[in-house]
């Protein structure tokens, strides 16, 4: 028996050993790479979410180099699970650090994250579970499970990182991926309850399956977004395509209109209220009739006798946000990076500053539809 016994240990240590220096390599890899990626496009931006990832990835090769040094140690079982529960702490904290940096956020966790109070709410959790750990490895205090609430953390990083990373590439209409995303997050939560099995080779054999998936989740994200920097800068007029159409269905008319040309997108058609697409269809007519422009009516204009061609100065912004949502997609585009150049690039402002604005697109990228009265 005291043969086995050590035969096993050899085989164990041996096993955390190859475990160790594989998590401190890969990890350090991805750790770069992933700032490699902010480095040359985030951080242009000021988008310090990949930093806080990156860094999550680096408390996984860090704890790497930490099993690699205890394997050989003897008598060092509180104070390897004191390291082990440490990093994982501050893995999960930079994860929920990088969550107000993500663009898409659920609409049910939204505030909640944006919140200034946000790094304070999850701070004092990480407080709470790293102080009565760093206790126990002074004491040397065997009794109990060091790493329970780093369990416990874990989870609640778990819940908020699921449903962000599930909204993030469901936004994007990148669906496998939000599927997969959860998936990992399965996986990575199986891997926590075995930490309170104390079942070492089971723990590893899930610890490097999960932490494999979430490191290639986190490249998968940051792909996503730069394939959306590069595929949502919307061309110039002169390569942008409107179309119009108006049919009638059960006695009621269809108003429907499409964008082609934009990067990304399929170009595909959508509707319109009748209102947003008379207001799109006078633009183009004043282009047809050789005056161009439209007047906006001024706030505080309370003549009555006097007719504008736009009553509201909102009509643009509604009839912006209209195209943007059947381009895009509802609440997948932002003010910066969408709503302002698609704006910059339909209509062209007087520089008389008359409160005038008309239609930039040249008059043979526009269809028209057939039908008489349209």
């Amino acid at each position: 028996m005291p043969e086995q016994t050590l035969v096993e240990q050899l085989t164990s240590n041996q096993l955390l050993s190859f475990y160790g220096w594989w998590q401190l390599t890969v990890c350090l890899f991805a750790f770069l790479a992933l700032m490699g990626i902010w480095w040359h496009i985030g951080r242009k931006r000021g988008d310090l979410g990949q930093v806080w990832l990156a860094l999550s990835v680096l408390c996984w090769s860090a704890s790497g180099a930490v099993e690699v040094y205890f394997t050989h140690q003897p008598q060092s079982g509180v104070i390897l699970e004191g390291w082990r529960s440490i990093l994982s702490l501050f893995n999960s904290l930079f994860i929920l650090f990088a969550l107000p940096w993500f663009r898409y956020l659920p609409p049910a966790f939204s505030g909640f994250i944006k919140s200034k109070y946000w790094y304070y709410l999850v701070g004092l959790p990480f407080l709470f579970s790293v102080l009565p750990t760093i206790s126990k490895m002074i004491s040397r205090e065997e009794g109990g499970l060091i790493s329970e609430l780093d369990v416990y953390y874990a989870t609640l990083t778990l819940i908020f990182l699921g449903c962000v990373l599930f909204w993030s590439f469901a936004k994007r209409r990148l669906m496998i991926l939000a599927y997969l995303s959860i998936a990992c997050i399965l996986v990575t939560f199986a891997a926590q309850l075995f930490k309170l099995t104390g079942s070492n080779v089971n723990l590893t054999l899930f610890s490097a399956i999960f932490k494999t998936s979430l490191i290639m989740i986190f490249f998968a994200l940051s792909l996503s977004w730069v394939k959306e920097l590069v595929e949502n800068v919307l061309p110039t007029a002169e390569n942008l395509f409107l179309v119009l159409n108006r049919t009638k269905e059960q006695d009621k008319f269809l108003h429907t209109v499409a964008l082609k040309g934009v990067p990304g997108q399929s170009g595909e058609s959508f509707a319109l209220t009748p209102a947003l697409y008379e207001l799109l269809l006078t633009f183009v007519k004043r282009r047809l009739e050789g005056s161009d422009w439209l007047e906006i009516k001024p706030k505080n204009d309370v003549r009555s006798l006097k007719r504008y061609d736009i009553n509201d100065h909102n009509q643009i912004k509604r009839l912006l946000t209209a195209l943007l949502d059947g381009v895009f997609g509802k609440d997948c585009w932002t003010k910066e990076q969408h709503e302002q150049p698609l704006k910059n690039t339909l209509f062209e402002l007087s520089d008389k500053r008359e409160r005038k604005v008309r239609l930039k697109l040249p008059m043979q990228n526009i269809s028209l539809p057939d039908s008489p009265g349209n």
